[in-house]
């Protein structure tokens, strides 16, 4: 061990990442502890790790020693995670900024006062803020620092908004991905020319609205409220849309993915519309996407998923197909979309069953069963699955 080099011992301590399991390993001898301060690029402080912490309250720490780990390493820091409340309150952004940090991932704290003029982070690639204390001023602002990001992760941020800002706006040239969970705005605008990525997930909006260039291609919202969505007109490149548990004005939502003519990948689950005549139809959704590939529809679509039109689903290889109450309707509708899919070749299906089940219930899944099991004795070449919950 001791003719290891110590930039080889310093790449052995960053896969430790958690700063305590780092203070032991590095008082192994001289040598070691020169390889935490000298060549560190990953670091990790979080309380779930000292576990003596959960027994005292408040849960913090002091900030003397986390200041003294910072300062000591963020010459070579690449990653740092950090999810400790410390007393008093330590600013990493403007501890660890105009060094070479790549990744930046905070959790329960507060950023407050970004200068981008001074506070840069030249080298940053990804940033995550997960139950963290920020306005929505700073957030653009610390945005405008990091010229090179391309990964955002926002998960339960507390957003302070001023009286003279309705609209929290966020720009950045470089950002190609972002995860957004649990905020609640009025409206939020987003302009990333380079945005390939964008997943909304448990957020309640008024409006949201992303400015880019026709560079999305995937597309994922999860449980979200909002009155108005708008990401733009130019969508050729998108290829993925996955939409689950959303209520959407049909028209309107299928003529903002209708030019997507790339698309691969299509799931509509457990949406809801908007008004009861909408109509999602199948000569529809294969005219408009010749390259689907994998279609994904739950049952509770089925009364507004027409059949209608002779067009086949002519790429479509994996279709997805469920329900939340079954009933002896539901294998007419699969037999129905198997015969648009000519070159299927794998069918999942999935439904929820409950714990306790009266007898009319067992019926019905049985003569489910059975009427399946007939169905594919016409396509011996589909692979079938059945997902339960």
């Amino acid at each position: 061990m001791e003719h290891l080099p110590v930039e080889v011992i310093g790449n052995i301590l960053s896969r430790l990442k958690a700063a305590r399991d780092v203070v032991i390993a590095s008082a192994t001898c001289k040598k070691w502890r020169e390889a935490w301060r000298n060549h560190l690029h990953t670091l990790s402080f979080n309380s779930n790790d000292w576990s003596v912490y959960h027994d005292l309250a408040p849960n913090e720490f002091s900030a003397a020693p986390v200041i003294a780990w910072l300062m000591y390493t963020r010459d070579t820091l690449r990653q740092l995670h950090y999810n400790v409340r410390t007393t008093p309150n330590v600013n990493i952004i403007e501890k660890c900024s105009r060094q070479k940090l790549e990744v930046l991932s905070l959790a329960h704290n507060s950023v407050t006062g970004v200068e981008p003029s001074y506070q840069k982070f030249p080298c940053l690639k990804s940033l995550s803020l997960s139950y963290v204390s920020i306005s929505a001023l700073d957030l653009s602002l610390l945005l405008t620092a990091c010229p090179k990001l391309q990964n955002l992760t926002l998960i339960n941020p507390d957003i302070a908004m001023s009286d003279a800002q309705a609209i929290m706006e966020l720009n950045s040239s470089s950002l190609k991905d972002i995860y957004v969970e649990a905020v609640s705005l009025d409206k939020f605008m987003l302009e990333a020319d380079s945005i390939e990525n964008l997943h909304l997930k448990d957020c309640t909006l008024e409006a949201f609205e992303l400015i880019g260039k026709g560079s999305l291609r995937v597309l994922k919202i999860d449980d979200v409220s909002v009155l108005h969505l708008d990401i733009g007109e130019n969508t050729e490149n998108l290829q993925i849309v996955d939409v689950s548990s959303f209520t959407i004005m049909w028209p309107k939502f299928y003529n903002m993915i209708s030019k997507s003519s790339n698309l691969k990948r299509l799931r509509l689950w457990g949406v809801v519309f908007d008004d009861e005549d909408e109509v999602v139809d199948l000569e529809t959704v294969s005219v408009c996407f010749p390259r689907l590939s994998h279609l994904s529809l739950s049952y509770d679509l089925r009364d507004v998923c027409g059949l209608q039109g002779t067009s086949p689903l002519e790429n479509v290889v994996v279709l997805e197909l469920g329900w939340t109450i079954i009933s002896d309707l539901f294998s007419d509708w699969v037999a129905g979309l198997l015969e648009r899919c000519p070159n299927l070749k794998k069918l999942v299906i999935c439904g929820v069953v409950s714990e306790v089940k009266s007898h009319e219930e067992c019926q019905v899944l049985a003569s489910f069963t059975s009427s399946i099991v007939r169905l594919m004795r016409k396509y011996m070449r589909v692979e079938v699955q059945f997902e339960y919950e």
